[in-house]
């Protein structure tokens, strides 16, 4: 008997199954054995194969349920562990076509191409965190990420070269985290994969965890520690293409079920992979049952949708006569817009508690708007200009950044548009870009100084905050995902001191609500972006409740500036609460400690403070009113 209920197979057909891992692929019957089912409608018999059957196609047969292209049926041989397959006979040129269960919540290990019989039967430990982690999320709460490769993280050499298991990095990964101060990590995709140079984006398994670093539950206990550790947990997600691997998704039933016939519409240039059909019911009730079921079962807080900018526009990265315009001639695609609109709603209002973060690298309207307003319905989304224009601007010598301080400037008329997310991500340290670090200019002293400048601007700008792993302790080479990061660095000041920085950063952010204030211009105020002759910048971060101000100055030149005169609104004492050339970073100890406003009239107010500026660096003062 099948788990599919009349009302399954309706809403599965209009696109509106939204929990189809309760019912579709393989789960254990209570009284023995398992019932399987899968969507393969053009198929002319569908049959189980695996170990419980010695891999005989034609022994476990499937029935077909109406007309919805789903065929379900029980094996009683069928055990936990065991290995299968779906044998499907197709109508197309009489194929026989052996694939693996697009709903399997495990798959062998690789170089086995099989899924597994598997059940998500675990305890959690997080019920603390998942009752608060609402508060956790907000617009205005501090969301610092952590950005990690598992594979690559850290390595293991005493039995042999291997990544960390998850249960290992549930230990190391997570003290690490907790004690580094951020507040979320960011997963590269988890989900089955078969090469490992993809970084997980090539998917294979949307249900499955990878099975490089343990089992379904070794996945489940990584996320339980991290919660209760308060970190909360990211996880990529590609509903933008998926792997051209023949077990797998493509030409499923032996026609283009999952991915457009068309190749203008149904295969990605850049990527070498197939898009998604949007437009078919099934699939968008197949995607938005994978978000779902990562949200649910794996207790995730967030997912990065990956390659939005790809989803959106029919023309990406394609030349003219290489694709299809829509039925209004435009380069929208209406079918991935409705499934992001879909996605998002489904998601938030089943999970009110959780976020949906967009790659999105284009000026499209209203990615992070309410889908009722107009929008995509996204939480968040990365901006991409802000990573560009400001990684463009610390590659230029100083000499010359008088000429480019639009860099810098031009991202306040657009900042309050989309709730946005600055991301240094692992696309920035890869195929030849070089590291962070190597990208700064100057000699090694003023690249470590410019690495630390540009982390102080990253935490001081309006928006959320994500860094590549690597990138706290400046890692000198770009990302290798062979291989494990460059932990000895750690051995010399430079990088054990921009560690540090990166750290009370973190906790600086955690602490001062001013800096909090990322999506609402009420939290930010210029007081000066003209100095481009010096190239030294200033504004005031606020938090309107509480009152709580912090005055944010950069000079952005290796040359002191002593007694600078710069106008504050607010007369009194002004603290300095951190800055980036202290000696315990590895700067040269230019500080201010307390300054007091002067009854000197400058940039437009009636009194102004006297602050050494160091070179190459940023400087955080918060008022503190008149002393007492």
């Amino acid at each position: 008997m099948s788990l599919l209920t009349p009302d399954d197979l309706y809403y599965f057909n209009e696109g509106r199954a939204f929990r189809l891992f309760d019912r579709m692929g393989a789960h254990l019957n209570g009284k023995g054995g398992v019932d399987f089912a899968v969507w393969a409608p053009n198929a002319k018999a569908v049959s189980v194969i695996g170990d419980f059957n010695g891999w005989k196609k034609g022994v476990d047969f499937l029935s077909p349920m109406g007309h919805s292209g789903i065929w379900s049926g029980h094996v009683e041989r069928a055990h936990k562990g065991d290995v299968y397959k779906f044998h499907i006979h197709s109508h197309v040129h009489n194929q026989h076509l052996e694939k693996a269960d697009p709903f399997a919540f495990c798959t062998e290990k690789l170089p086995g191409t099989g899924s597994v019989i598997w059940d998500l039967g675990y305890e959690w430990q997080d019920q603390e965190w998942m009752a608060q982690r609402w508060k956790h999320q907000q617009r205005n709460a501090p969301i610092s990420v952590y950005e990690v490769h598992l594979g690559s993280w850290r390595q293991k050499w005493e039995d042999g070269h291997r990544s960390l298991s998850y249960a290992e990095m549930a230990d190391e990964l997570v003290a690490y985290v907790a004690e580094m101060g951020f507040t979320h990590v960011e997963f590269l995709p988890v989900m089955e994969h078969p090469f490992t140079g993809s970084w997980g984006y090539q998917v294979t398994g949307y249900f499955a965890p990878t099975r490089r670093y343990g089992d379904p539950q070794d996945l489940m206990h990584l996320i339980d520690k991290l919660h209760q550790a308060g970190i909360a947990v990211i996880l990529d997600w590609v509903p933008s293409h998926f792997a051209v691997d023949d077990y797998a998704l493509v030409k499923f039933d032996g026609t283009s079920l999952y991915e457009h016939e068309d190749p203008r519409q149904g295969y990605h240039p850049d990527w070498g992979s197939y898009i998604f059909n949007y437009d078919r019911n099934e699939v968008r009730s197949f995607l938005i049952s994978n978000a779902m079921f990562w949200l649910e079962k794996y207790h995730v807080d967030a997912l990065r949708v990956d390659a939005v900018a790809s989803m959106l526009y029919l023309d990406y990265s394609r030349k003219a006569g290489e694709w299809i315009p829509n039925n209004e001639g435009g380069r929208e695609n209406k079918g991935a817009t409705r499934f992001l609109r879909d996605l998002n709603e489904a998601v938030y209002n089943n999970f009110p508690d959780i976020q949906m973060i967009a790659e999105e690298s284009t000026a499209w309207s209203g990615v992070s708007r309410p889908v009722d307003m107009g929008g995509l319905g996204f939480g968040f989304k990365w901006d991409m200009g802000w990573m560009h224009d400001t990684l463009h601007y610390f590659q230029h010598d100083p000499i010359h950044r008088k000429y480019h301080q639009n860099d810098l400037t031009f991202r306040a008329i657009y900042a309050f548009t989309e709730n946005f997310m600055l991301p240094l991500s692992h696309d920035e340290v890869v195929h030849g870009k070089g590291s962070l670090l190597r990208k700064m200019a100057g000699d090694d002293w003023q690249k470590f100084a410019n690495l630390r400048a540009l982390y102080t601007y990253m935490y001081s700008q309006p928006g959320k905050k994500l860094l590549f792993m690597g990138n706290e302790f400046a890692q000198w080479d770009e990302w290798n995902h062979h291989q494990s990061l460059d932990w000895h660095l750690l051995g010399f000041d430079r990088h054990h001191q921009m560690q540090a920085l990166v750290r009370d950063l973190n906790h600086l952010y955690k602490n001062e609500t001013a800096l909090q204030i990322d999506c609402e211009p009420t939290g930010f105020e210029w007081v000066d972006a003209s100095d481009n002759a010096q190239s030294i910048l200033s504004y005031l971060r606020k938090n309107p409740e509480t009152g709580e101000t912090i005055f944010c100055i950069f000079n952005l030149t290796p040359m002191p500036r002593h007694d600078y005169e710069i106008g504050l609104a607010l007369p009194g004492a002004w603290q300095e609460i951190f800055n980036s050339d202290a000696l315990h970073y590895g700067g040269n100890g230019f500080v201010n400690g307390t300054v007091e406003t002067i009854m000197v009239p400058s940039h437009g107010q009636a009194q102004s403070v006297s602050l050494v500026l160091p070179a190459l660096s940023g400087v955080f003062l918060k008022y503190r009113a008149h002393k007492k």
